[in-house]
């Protein structure tokens, strides 16, 4: 669901053909796996169906038709709820965390917020973990350490991420 909100944010600047805001999203996220154009459209069509974006113009010209569309209210409100939630602390998340810093910064939201927010879903998170490792058979509690060193290394990277977001905002918003 993240590539949805992902878009929603982008369309939140300005209006965007599918073809922009793939090469946004490209340009911003996906260095090492670009989002495919079918995707893009696929998404698009979805947002518009639940609301969240809406068509505001349409060209002709070699070729298909290109759609523009535009973040609708709903669609903001929606995006504003997904920044500020923290997102269930599990390894392999640091995209979605990128991404919910990056769009709140290009959105003149709070990013530190989020950064709070899911700092303290990490370490909640970590205290259950502590307590299955210190309970559980030997096995579980191996899984168990395995997730609290990945919660550690977002921790490490949440931290860092706050100590270097003004930096980042330049390099985001030029």
């Amino acid at each position: 669901m993240s590539t949805a909100f992902t878009l929603l944010g982008l369309l939140e600047g300005a209006p965007s053909h599918g073809y922009e805001l793939k090469r946004a999203f490209d340009r911003r996220f996906g260095s090492d796996k670009p989002l495919p154009f079918g995707q893009v459209y696929a998404t698009l069509g979805r947002l518009q169906r639940d609301g969240r974006a809406v068509v505001v113009g349409t060209e002709v010209g070699e070729g298909p038709e290109r759609k523009r569309y535009a973040i609708t209210e709903q669609g903001v409100t929606d995006l504003e709820h997904w920044l500020a939630e923290a997102e269930v602390p599990e390894p392999h998340l640091q995209t979605v965390l990128f991404s919910k810093v990056v769009l709140s910064l290009l959105s003149g939201r709070d990013a530190h917020r989020f950064l709070d927010t899911q700092r303290a879903a990490h370490l909640a998170r970590m205290r259950e973990l502590t307590e299955v490792r210190r309970t559980a058979p030997l096995g579980q509690a191996l899984l168990a350490d395995y997730a609290l060193f990945h919660l550690e290394a977002d921790l490490r990277w949440l931290d860092l991420t706050a100590a270097r977001l003004d930096d980042l905002a330049r390099e985001v918003t030029r």
